[in-house]
């Protein structure tokens, strides 16, 4: 069994990302908020704390990888699912390409005859390499840089408040005096949206919940708030404190190692300059670990191609890493490393997965009622929480509107690539169809692609799925198999009734089930009696002697008296 991680590991992979935030998102707040940046970053702060009882609601009643695709693939179609999985995707991309870059220029501020584009590649190389050994091994390195990271910042924010109460008030007054362009309230919206970029990573965790060790999860949340809700309004605050208004936006690039040569010294500023370096690098190996996570559950779904689950010796699912760090690579060839454009596709990108999560969070209320959840949002709490993520996208395309295409530009791609997976069934009939006008039937490379396209439809559509009934009515049954046409290509079901000793299915299921058998003619519907009792030692069971993946089963939604939770039964999907 594959190693679990701990609090401090599971915190140390994600806080990466999200502490690395203060890098630049003090300085960003400033520009558009000015004297009020600082109530504009824990106005953020305050989101994310709603944000916290969300996925702790929604990973708590479906605590399987995914984040976002699986919140909505377990209360939605799967269409909309693949959409999160998609915007979640380009987020990573983005994330990792954009970290590794700015990784190797804070790298090359200290040593200036690094070679900025080999070295970045190197990088990205590094911790593909890291994650294919091992999700275990990979967080010690996180956790050292996460360690040296807190150090840095509380030995940054201690030598200016120092500083701050040695040198008077002047400059913190004089920074306050200030004019502010359009009213506070505009102020406060622009800087709050751009400062959502500051809580970026918090996702993550959600992604590879299942490598955490049971009640870890919601600890990895509360850690990241909390660097977050400190940290960063602290630095806005002391950067109007001690330097002028002017001068802050002069330095946005390195305003944190500014800071330190004013407050301590050259030594502070090239501790803060290579603490950036290694926790953007940190940020990099969130990417990969929570790309993996979610790519994986996607290969299972089958909206990714199944080649990509090839294990290593280690567990590690080195083909996704091996993907992910080319697209990397290719993007950075591309843009030849001037990557002003990716921050456009990783702002709403990530935006947008925030908000499909509020709306996976939402059906998961109407929708699953009775599944058991260790807490739950409030309404109040959801809509609020939503509304900000909206208003902050909203936000930032009116401070960049070239954002929007650019995002539009890569999602297209990415979206082609899912949906023709996911539709891969319609289009291999659309292509035998439009085939035979087109090619002649005396053709051997016509018999040949027609020949591979028919046995590829037939693997498709033949394979089983598998449903568990306690007894449904015909109401819930229908709903099944509107939701397999819908969302599966398959042709072929189980509907399976697992039964104690003495027990039977009730008198009208048989009938129910006949009714159905007559009402979808293109599903072929077997009705099976397993003798036993349902739970994961029965699904592991029948997934090896069936030969259909746990992934490939369906339940409906388990009330709080069900005796397992739904982690224990594998990837099994609930629909209804």
């Amino acid at each position: 069994m594959a190693k679990k991680l701990n609090q401090l590991e599971a915190t140390a992979i994600c806080g990466n990302d999200i502490s690395s935030s203060c890098l630049y998102v003090s300085a960003l707040a400033i520009f558009y908020a000015g004297q009020y940046a600082w109530i504009s970053l824990l106005m953020v702060a305050g989101v994310l704390f709603l944000f916290r009882n969300i996925y702790g609601e929604v990973v708590g009643a479906l605590p399987l990888n995914g984040g976002a695709y699986n919140a909505l693939l377990n209360t939605t179609q799967k269409s909309t699912a693949s959409l999160a999985a998609a915007l979640t995707v380009l987020s990573y991309m983005a994330t990792a390409v954009i970290s590794a870059s700015e990784a190797i220029k804070y790298a090359y501020s200290i040593w200036n005859s690094i070679p900025i584009l080999p070295v970045t590649i190197g990088l990205l190389f590094l911790f593909m390499g890291l994650v294919i050994i091992g999700i275990g091994e990979s967080s010690k390195v996180a956790i050292a840089i996460f360690l040296f990271h807190l150090v840095s910042l509380t030995l940054l924010c201690g030598f200016c408040l120092y500083y701050f109460f040695n040198n008077g008030f002047e400059t913190l007054i004089n920074n306050f005096h200030m004019p502010v362009e359009g009213g506070v309230v505009q102020a406060l919206f622009f800087g709050f949206s751009a400062a959502m970029l500051g809580i970026s990573g918090f996702e993550s965790s959600a992604n590879f919940v299942e490598e955490q060790k049971p009640g870890v999860f919601p600890k990895t949340l509360r850690n990241m708030w909390i660097v977050v809700s400190i940290f960063n309004p602290l630095i806005a605050f002391l950067a109007l404190a001690l330097i002028p208004m002017e001068v802050v936006n002069n330095n946005q690039e390195a305003l944190l190692s500014f800071l330190g040569n004013i407050s301590g010294g050259s030594w502070l500023s090239f501790m803060v300059g290579l603490d950036a370096s290694l926790v953007l690098s940190g940020a990099v190996l969130t990417s990969f670990v929570g790309v993996g996570g979610l790519m994986e559950r996607m290969a299972l779904d089958r909206i990714l191609p199944s080649i990509l689950l090839k294990k290593n010796k280690r567990k590690s699912s080195y083909l996704i890493y091996i993907l992910f760090f080319v697209l990397c690579t290719s993007i950075l060839f591309v843009t030849g490393g001037d990557l002003a454009k990716l921050a456009g596709v990783y702002t709403i990108a990530f935006l947008s997965v925030m908000v499909l999560f509020g709306i996976g969070n939402f059906l998961l209320k109407v929708k699953r009622e009775k599944l058991p959840r260790p807490e739950r949002a409030s309404w109040l709490a959801l809509i609020v929480a939503i509304v900000a993520v909206l208003a902050a996208i909203i936000g930032n395309v009116v401070l960049n509107p070239p954002y929007l295409l650019i995002f539009i530009e890569y999602l297209i791609p990415t979206l082609i690539v899912v949906f023709f997976m996911l539709y891969n069934s319609y289009i291999i009939r659309g292509f035998l169809i439009v085939s035979t006008y087109v090619f002649p039937h005396n053709s051997k490379f016509f018999n040949k692609i027609n020949k591979r396209a028919k046995r590829k439809l037939a693997e498709i559509s033949g394979q089983h799925f598998v449903f568990f009934t306690n007894n449904d009515n015909v109401e819930n049954l229908n709903k099944v198999m509107l939701y397999i046409k819908k969302n599966e290509s398959t042709r072929r079901l189980k509907i399976v009734a697992v039964l104690d000793n003495g027990l039977k299915v009730a008198d009208n299921l048989k009938e129910d089930i006949e009714v159905l058998d007559r009402a979808y003619p293109d599903i072929h519907i077997e009705f099976i009696e397993e003798p036993g009792s349902f739970g994961p030692e029965k699904i592991q069971e029948l997934s090896k002697r069936w030969k259909i993946p746990t992934n490939f089963m369906f339940i409906g939604a388990p009330s709080e008296k069900f005796a397992y939770r739904v982690q224990e039964l594998g990837e099994v999907r609930i629909i209804i």
